[in-house]
């Protein structure tokens, strides 16, 4: 989840994240340069890609083919071209500089001893409700307070664990990681087509909303058009681009009494995932349209405790960024099985404070803990780390004015000094702390392609630009770099003293958002080290989470944090994120 994804990691309180802005002197207008960029042997423009500049910036790439191949693999039916088409994809996306991939995320926790029964999965996903607890309150943090709890509206980690403890869909993931019907019937939970495009569902009898009303197969068709809805202006929308459409704009989706059918546009292996995820959960329309707002604040049904669900839990008491209580759904289909009448939700980022309340019994459970503590705790049985698929990375908005008066080749030549520079090896061994593996590319190791196999592995079909590295730039830093990065900065008008540092005729001042977690900002001030070698003066801003997270999705930034969970185990979903109209194009790919 793009993730955008808030993931509390490790040392890597990573989260979803952002960028900055840049100063006053940005780079922008500062030395034109000639059009003749250098071309890195340590960061090439892979193989059949180039760049013509939007025709709105000429410093922003143009990006359409990246759309009609985004179109192209959701929609092809020959899976060994969809995988040529998604490394054609991740070529691009690579070749602009924009996507700085620092590591592949893994995932810390503290759990007390006497806790059993929580588990989580490869996308971050964390369930509560089959915990057991000799105590009558579980107590627990994920992160501060999340921006939205709308399943439709949802675009982080911590978000998503809150809606799948509240909300309940078609699908779910068990303990092992593995999916299993939910509301669908447990004995036969859909048929398909023989053509691979139509589902038709089953849904189990006698489902009912925390309120006592019926969930019905009526509350899936409203739900998911409402995210596919523009006026929803839902994040996630793209997610039901798979889905076909009816003449009137509406999904191609029908209830009949239990049965949901759903006819997609082409065959799609990880469909069901889709049916996992948040934003495919349903939420009542009855008290989504009684809020008096609705259609101007979507989510605002649900900004305040005693909104209705369909889950293990119910919000029973909200105070804001403080704390939040999460109570036992009596009408939910598996109560019997909840265990944990109340969890009491710690609603805060601070990891010296959570850290502190987690020593001190006021918590049991804690997603994050402060960087310099990680040395001590490796040989804590409470201490855990666990694997995830996703990246953790920073990004350029392509229509900073850091670019202003560059070419589309001199701003992807500025973008890949700046990765050349990054040691990210000392990133993990001193802030990561806990075998984060040094991301080469976007799309994160261990990803499957579709077909049985692993994307990131270099094949007789298709090979990465380093090959060494199975990715896009070499994974150790070396004096080379640095020389290679200064040639880029050359290349796109920048001059150098003799000492190897920026000419004070030619700065580059830029900025860099990221929220205000200890972990993060210890990756931004390595960075900000890193940078500095050439001469690059990097201001390190630090915003509230949700304000952080805000300011990278209107695009205000120039650098930023940036992390990216998985939504499902497909590249995909690590590439249709950067599509024009996607709500989770950060980068402002397109605009």
């Amino acid at each position: 989840m793009k993730k955008k994804i808030f993931v509390t990691v490790l040392v890597a309180v990573m989260a979803l994240s952002m960028l900055s802005a840049c100063g006053e002197n940005g780079g922008g207008g500062n030395g034109g340069g000639s059009s003749d960029v250098y071309e890195s042997k340590l960061y090439p423009t892979p193989d059949g890609v180039s760049f013509k500049a939007s025709q709105k910036n000429k410093a922003a790439p143009d990006w359409k083919e990246y759309d009609s191949l985004i179109e192209e693999i959701q929609t092809t039916t020959d899976m060994t071209e969809r995988i040529a088409k998604m490394h054609k994809a991740e070529d691009i996306l690579m070749g602009t500089g924009a996507i700085i991939p620092i590591y592949y995320y893994n995932d810390l926790y503290m759990q007390k001893s006497d806790v059993t029964g929580i588990y989580a999965n490869l996308f971050g996903f964390k369930w509560f409700q089959f915990a057991s607890c000799p105590r009558d309150v579980l107590k627990v943090n994920l992160a501060s307070e999340p921006a939205k709890i709308d399943p439709a509206l949802n675009s982080s980690v911590d978000g998503a664990c809150m809606c799948v403890n509240l909300f309940a869909g078609l699908y779910t993931y068990d303990a092992e990681g593995n999916l299993q019907p939910d509301l669908a019937d447990h004995s036969n939970p859909y048929t398909l087509s023989d053509d691979g495009l139509t589902y038709t569902f089953t849904l189990q009898g006698g489902l009912k909303w925390s309120d006592g009303t019926p969930v019905t197969t009526a509350d899936f068709v409203y739900s998911w058009n409402r995210v596919a809805a523009d006026l929803t202006a839902a994040d996630y929308q793209y997610m039901f681009d798979i889905i076909a459409r009816n003449d009137d704009g509406t999904l191609n989706v029908k209830a009949d009494g239990n049965k949901l059918t759903v006819v997609l546009k082409a065959p799609c292996a990880y469909f069901l995932d889709l049916c996992a995820f948040p934003a495919y959960l349903p939420v009542p329309q009855a008290q989504v349209e009684a809020a008096s707002d609705w259609q101007t604040n979507p989510g605002s049904w649900a900004a305040e405790a005693g909104f209705v669900t369909n889950g293990a839990y119910t919000v029973s008491e909200w105070k804001h960024n403080e704390s939040m209580v999460l109570t036992k759904n009596p009408n939910y289909y598996r109560a019997e099985e909840v265990k944990i009448n109340q969890i009491d939700f710690m609603l805060s980022a601070d990891d010296t404070a959570i850290f502190a309340a987690y020593q001190s019994g006021n918590l049991d459970y804690a997603d994050t803990v402060p960087t310099n503590e990680v040395p001590n705790l490796k040989n804590d049985p409470e201490f855990h780390v666990i694997d995830n698929l996703g990246t953790y990375y920073a990004a350029f908005n392509v229509n900073s004015k850091l670019f202003e008066g560059k070419t589309v080749e001199q701003a992807i030549a500025m973008r890949k000094a700046f990765s050349l520079l990054i040691d990210r090896n000392y990133i993990i061994d001193t802030v990561g702390q806990t075998g984060q593996k040094i991301a080469t590319s976007f799309v994160p190791e261990g990803m499957a392609d579709g077909q049985g196999g692993i994307f990131k592995k270099n094949t007789d079909k298709y090979t990465f630009p380093d090959k060494d590295s199975i990715g896009y730039y070499p994974s150790e830093k070396s004096d080379e770099c640095v020389e290679e990065a200064r040639k880029l900065l050359e290349s796109a008008g920048y001059k150098f003293t003799a000492d190897g540092l920026l000419d004070s005729s030619t700065p580059i001042n830029v900025t860099y958002l990221t929220n205000d977690g200890t972990g993060h900002i210890a990756i931004a001030e390595s960075m900000q080290q890193d940078l500095g070698e050439v001469g690059i003066k990097m201001t390190i801003d630090t915003r509230e989470w949700n304000v952080f997270l805000d300011e990278r999705k209107q695009g205000h930034f120039d650098f930023a944090r940036e992390g990216w969970l998985a939504d499902f185990n497909d590249p995909i979903n690590m590439l249709e994120m950067w599509a024009t109209e996607s709500g989770n194009n950060d980068c402002q790919f397109g605009r």
